[in-house]
């Protein structure tokens, strides 16, 4: 089994981004029994989405993890993708998409493919604060997540976890939160039918 992880680099006031450190973390350690490939993105929306395609496509991965930064209480996994783009801050390129489709003609929504719940469930049995996100935001955390849920190959599982500032889990738990998350999408085919979700 494959999985495919991905980050994201700095960008505006986050010089340092948690995501890109327990991506790189978990690509040191690998996860034993597990195929694993990573991916630090730019925080460019015209550099990242089609980068995000190609791995999706070209990869092949049997799942997908994408990580990015938000400034939350803890980490928060992501049920719904928009396919818009309105962008609160400039990118790392300078560009602003305000009111913009992350793929022409494609849904306005997706969901994720993982099963959220019972990833956000064995995250918080492991000790770490977890909750069900109804909202990735419409920037580029938001149209990779769309964009591999687009372009992903038919059966592929498509997920993404926002990971909160350092400070408040610390790398070692980040990462362990990660794996937990991308070996419970592999090993679960049905989710847990309970209500969860919070807008953010």
């Amino acid at each position: 089994m494959l999985v495919l992880l991905t980050g994201f680099g700095p960008f505006g006031d986050v010089p340092t981004n948690p995501s890109e450190l327990a991506v790189r973390e978990l690509a040191s350690r690998g996860l034993p029994g597990v195929d694993l490939a990573t991916e630090v993105l730019p925080v460019e929306i015209a550099a990242c989405v089609p980068r995000m395609v190609d791995l999706v496509t070209r990869v092949r991965p049997d799942v997908v993890i994408a990580t990015g930064y938000a400034d939350r209480p803890m980490l928060t996994i992501e049920r719904v993708a928009l396919n818009l783009l309105d962008a609160r801050i400039p990118d790392n390129s300078g560009a602003q998409p305000v009111g913009q489709p992350v793929v022409v003609g494609a849904p306005t929504a997706y969901l994720a493919t993982t099963p959220v719940k019972a990833m956000a469930a064995a995250v918080r049995a492991a000790g770490v604060p977890c909750a069900l996100s109804l909202s990735a935001g419409t920037f580029a955390c938001n149209a990779v997540m769309f964009a591999a849920l687009h372009h992903a190959p038919e059966g592929t599982r498509v997920g993404f976890v926002h990971v909160p500032p350092l400070a408040r889990l610390g790398l070692e738990r980040l990462a362990l939160a990660l794996e937990i998350a991308a070996r419970t999408a592999l090993s679960t085919t049905e989710d847990l039918v309970e209500p969860a979700g919070e807008p953010w």
